[in-house]
């Protein structure tokens, strides 16, 4: 990898995905500097500190609040954005790190007023969306200390449409938006590409447990749906066809929650060590990669044909 990709900047570091990505960069000799609204170095569920962990600059900022953090984004090359929310209630999060079921059928109920939850920090529009603007504006107005014939990449942790109904449509609404706004923020800019990674169900054996059983089923429907001869029927195919025949209601942006099941039933889980292993791939100045990274095309960045399709552990 080029020199200049040396310094990287991980909105969420401290995150489940955003610590998987300063992990990996570190293996591929990249500086890399952490924000967060703690400020806290990543530790593992257990309350473990991974030896990699001294060798991050560990900041607190606020991703809403461009004033605490402008000040690194000269020194760096790249920005990757992990910060986001499933869940509106954020209680999901240490409850699938716990492996508490009960816990995270809490989350899903959620508590109190809704209409408060989505107006709070802790809203889709918020965490999903509104961080990411304003953190895309600061990169995109911060002047380089040295400079750079490469284009600055930033990287959106975004997600593919495999949840609705069971989670809020809001999730994914949100998601797009963000991909489409920052798109319109880079559009003329030479010295920036946009990259919007779209994992499926991100999961871990020992940081999610409660994630392994769910991504093995997934893995087993994803590759009998592969396996069917083309011009075959296939569950998914059929929940398309009726997905289309019954489109979502008038002023939605979405498609049918039925290609939304659609898709969980036909695109495989991914690691989060293949997620962070793409993201890195994608901070390559030689690779030139921009636009939507889905699953498919992260196996394909990171060689996954030539791992023999063995997940990390």
């Amino acid at each position: 990898m080029d020199s200049v990709m040396r310094k990287i900047l991980v909105v969420g570091g401290n995150g489940f995905i955003g610590s998987a990505v300063c992990k990996a960069a570190l293996a591929r000799g990249m500086q890399v500097t952490s924000i967060s609204s703690s400020g806290r170095p990543y530790t593992t569920p257990k309350g473990h500190t991974p030896a990699w962990v001294s060798k991050v600059q560990w900041l607190k900022a606020d991703a809403l609040l461009p004033e605490t953090y402008a000040g690194l984004l000269p020194g760096v090359n790249a920005v990757v954005h992990t910060l986001g929310t499933l869940l509106e209630d954020g209680r999901y999060k240490t409850a699938l790190a716990n492996g508490d079921v009960l816990g995270l059928l809490g989350a899903f109920g959620g508590g109190g007023n809704p209409l408060e939850r989505g107006a709070g920090r802790g809203s889709y529009e918020v965490m999903n969306r509104d961080s990411a603007l304003r953190v895309c504006e600061a990169f995109v107005s911060s002047k380089p200390v040295r400079e750079i014939t490469d284009s600055r990449p930033f990287i959106y942790l975004s997600a593919e449409d495999i949840s609705r109904p069971i989670i809020p449509a809001r999730y994914i609404e949100t998601k797009r938006e963000a991909e489409q706004r920052i798109s319109q923020l880079l559009r003329d800019r030479t010295d920036h590409r946009g990259v919007f990674v779209r994992p499926s169900l991100v999961y871990h054996a020992h940081h999610r447990p409660l994630t392994s059983p769910l991504a093995a089923l997934i893995d087993l429907s994803a590759s009998m749906h592969a396996s069917v001869p083309d011009g075959l029927p296939t569950p998914s195919s059929v929940l398309r066809a009726l997905g289309h025949a019954f489109p979502s209601s008038q002023g939605s942006q979405m498609s049918s929650p039925l290609n939304s099941i659609a898709n969980a039933l036909s695109i495989p889980p991914i690691h989060v060590e293949h997620v962070a292993e793409a993201i890195c791939v994608a901070l390559d100045p030689a690779r030139d990669i921009k636009g939507v990274v889905g699953v498919r095309e992260m196996r394909e960045l990171i060689g996954w044909s030539e791992k023999g399709q063995v997940a990390a552990p």
